[in-house]
């Protein structure tokens, strides 16, 4: 249930067309409802302005269906990462409107559009090899109402092909910068532009990239001053902060959405 329906239930029991009794019966799976191996957090739109987020690793297909219809039956948008191929066949087999985005890894289920916000979320990989963690920044800024623009394949092992890219880049209310190897990529956008970049060290490189580990290291350790990083692979992450940045930015409101 969500803000907007939680406003007309408590405008229908102030009209007198529902009892108390029954408005307290549809919102006692507030803030959550527990399904015995999962609490699902129906709340979670209220406190921070969009749904709780279904991490599909180490769930069972069965799992994953009833979190997402439970959510989708309560009025809530669903955004499902890192969903293996058998889980999403099931998803998409058993539940209504979900939405496959195969390059993310990821599916969605759309019950209300959320509101566009102005702006736009910068979204870079340095190679096509990083484009898997790009996507899932992609989609997750679009559940929460962000307009994204991508720069893939802009690595530093060809400069020139970032430098043709300032101005798209300086328009960006925050920049995702996904990138393996060595992992200089967000440094050296850092250094160029205004808005705040965030570094998303991806798993991909030879052996002495150690999974991601030695990018993570090079990021952390930038000194390109607005840099921040989150953890190996994490677009997910690094597309909820940019998206509250492009939000905070162009004058949506803090508080609760609908």
């Amino acid at each position: 249930m969500n803000t907007a329906q939680i406003m007309e239930l408590l405008q229908l029991v102030a009209a007198g067309g529902a009892s108390p009794e029954s408005a307290l019966e549809r919102l006692r799976s507030l803030p959550f409802e527990d399904l015995g191996f999962a609490k699902v957090d129906h709340h979670r739109p209220l406190r921070k302005g969009y749904p709780e987020t279904i991490f599909c690793e180490g769930k069972t297909p069965d799992q994953i269906v009833t979190i997402a219809n439970r959510m989708r039956e309560h009025g809530s948008n669903v955004l499902g990462t890192r969903c293996k191929p058998a889980a999403m066949e099931a998803v998409l087999a058993q539940c209504p409107g979900a939405v496959e985005h195969e390059a993310a890894r990821a599916f969605t289920i759309t019950v209300e559009p959320p509101a566009p916000l102005d702006g736009y979320v910068g979204v870079v990989c340095a190679g096509t090899s990083d484009i898997p963690v790009a996507e899932e920044a992609v989609v997750t800024c679009e559940t929460m109402g962000c307009r994204v623009e991508r720069i893939y394949d802009v690595g530093v092992a060809g400069i020139h092909r970032l430098l043709g890219q300032r101005d798209r880049l300086e328009a960006a209310s925050a920049i995702i910068v996904c990138a393996g190897m060595e992992g200089a990529l967000p440094s050296v956008i850092a250094g160029l532009v205004r808005a705040p970049v965030i570094g998303v060290p991806t798993s991909v490189g030879y052996g002495a990239g150690f999974g991601g580990f030695a990018a993570l290291l090079g990021m952390l350790n930038s000194c390109a001053t607005g840099l921040t990083v989150v953890n190996i692979d994490n677009g997910f992450g690094a597309a909820v902060a940019a998206a509250m940045i492009n939000r905070i930015a162009h004058g949506a409101p803090r508080g609760p959405q609908a």
